[in-house]
């Protein structure tokens, strides 16, 4: 058996841990809204048509913040389809998705969602086909109180207090060809800067997310961040990032090191804000917002044909999680968490039914997907602060990425409550892993509960017929005796290990 070791010490600390890293995202695509989050003749549909079983998942998985209304879907939304009587509403087509929007879910309903379900919104404007005067039509519906056009017409439509949404984006993906309204970097920068001087007219306390590339392999990667941040730097907090991961050809040991991709791209958008903040004499420092990470098996989406109509809600994107993806979205969570020093805010995409942790069926059950646990467990007890914990490890060769380390771990640890908690993936396609902490720096701690995400069957999946098929186990024999903490990890397993002091 192959060993690993590291050490836990609350000297090692990185940043804390932000409320906001377990976001997600809530797009009009597919049936993430309709039949998703919304559906008026479900058994559990409460007084606004909203599921209530889907609304107490989301709670169960942690969400802190959702991202909204787009994606590709807001280059081309005109918001105000979704205000005013629901009868009344124009039905549009959605050039991104091939759909129809029938808009009876809007503004006003997604903000009533939010409260429901205790997580703060994110919004979106569209920069694609709109610009200046459209954000500033919208924010001022949104965060004035009253006695303007907008603020009054929200107050007309039954919302007398102010949303108060605080952070923006400044558009979606707008380096992709793919968007409608695609940009050059010095386009998009520029109306970027526009925009966002603008709304800060009207709000100064907005927090405000750049457009960075939808991708680390964008032919544009690095040079669009530097252009547009060199446009935009003083008028914005964080630049985005948007990041994707599939198991390609059988190739397991290269999809459960996704970690490592990510890892390079953090690290080359932080090189790239901070040459331009050295450039520009600048005293504030560019966050990243990670907001649109997840598995996704893109390829099937690209290899399909395009219906030929233009459906209400129809099915896409509804990826099927087994064992393995949770584990690499487990890698991907611990690599958010040991960049938490500039990376404060992430969203996975999506929430419900698009490449999302929570499936539902129309009219019928709702249930967890693979993915779903280890991001609602590292949102419980991530708390307090995050840890550095240098692992140190065998390697393993992969294809993509070339030798990476079997063990990739990280911890948090909470003054308040005295739980650390050790949150670690095993990449091995075939052996355990002896692990050793050393817990010395730590005092007196005891084992207070381990889980294990892992299976004799890495392609297991879950189903409404069998929801529970992958799900966390307890993880057998971890002991701590003089100052070392011991387990072994499962093949191809997450696992979270939380120590108590005493």
């Amino acid at each position: 058996m192959q060993q690993a070791h590291l050490t836990l010490d609350p000297a090692f600390r990185i940043a804390p841990v932000h409320r906001r890293t377990f976001g997600t995202f809530v797009e009009h695509l597919g049936r993430c809204v309709y039949t998703g989050i919304h559906e008026p003749g479900h058994p559990t549909a409460d007084e606004d048509g909203f599921r209530r079983d889907v609304l107490e998942l989301t709670r169960e998985l942690g969400v802190t913040t959702v991202r909204y209304p787009g994606g590709n879907f807001v280059s081309g939304y005109r918001w105000e389809d979704g205000i005013g009587p629901v009868e009344a509403r124009p039905r549009r087509l959605d050039l991104a998705w091939h759909s129809t929007e029938p808009n009876h879910v809007g503004l006003d309903e997604f903000m009533r969602w939010t409260r429901k379900a205790g997580v703060e919104p994110m919004m979106a404007v569209n920069l694609g086909t709109r610009g200046v005067q459209e954000a500033l039509d919208l924010l001022e519906y949104c965060n004035i109180a009253s006695g303007t056009h907008w603020s009054d017409l929200r107050r007309a439509n039954g919302t007398e207090e102010p949303h108060a949404i605080r952070m923006w984006c400044l558009g979606n993906e707008m380096d992709g060809p793919w968007q409608i309204g695609h940009k050059t970097a010095r386009e998009y920068g520029r109306l970027a800067a526009a925009t966002g001087r603008a709304m800060r007219m009207l709000d100064p306390g907005l927090e405000l997310v750049a457009c960075g590339s939808s991708g680390s392999s964008m032919p544009t990667f690095g040079t669009w961040e530097a252009t547009v941040l060199e446009e935009a730097y003083d008028v914005v907090d964080y630049v985005s990032c948007h990041a994707y991961y599939e198991e390609h050809d059988g190739d397991l040991a290269s999809f459960l090191a996704s970690a490592a991709d990510m890892d390079h791209f953090i690290d080359s958008v932080v090189a790239t804000a901070d040459s331009v903040r050295a450039r520009l004499g600048a005293k504030k420092r560019i966050d990243i917002s990670f907001d649109e990470w997840n598995v996704w098996y893109l390829s099937r989406f690209l290899n399909a044909e395009p219906p030929e109509d233009w459906p209400v809600a129809p099915p896409l994107l509804e990826d099927h999680y087994h064992l393995a993806d949770a584990v690499t979205l487990g890698g991907l969570l611990i690599c958010l968490l040991r960049h938490s020093d500039r990376v404060t805010a992430a969203s996975l995409a999506q929430l419900v039914n698009v490449i999302a942790p929570i499936m539902t069926e129309p009219g019928g059950r709702a249930w967890r997907q693979t993915t779903f646990h280890p991001f609602a467990l590292t949102a419980a007890h991530a708390r307090g602060e995050v840890l550095r914990v240098e692992p140190v490890s065998p390697v393993h060769e992969t294809a993509k990425y070339g030798e990476v380390p079997l063990l990739d771990a990280v911890a948090t640890r909470d003054p308040e409550s005295g739980a650390t908690v050790l949150f670690a993936v095993n990449r091995s396609t075939g052996e355990p892993l002896e692990l050793a902490v050393d817990t010395r720096a730590l005092g007196p701690v005891r084992p207070d509960g381990a889980v294990t995400l892992s299976g004799p069957d890495v392609y297991a999946r879950n189903s409404a017929d069998d929801p529970d098929r992958v799900a966390p186990r307890p993880l057998p024999g971890v002991a701590a005796d003089g100052g070392t903490l011991r387990a072994v990890l499962p093949p191809v397993s997450w696992n979270m290990i939380r120590l108590t002091d005493g």
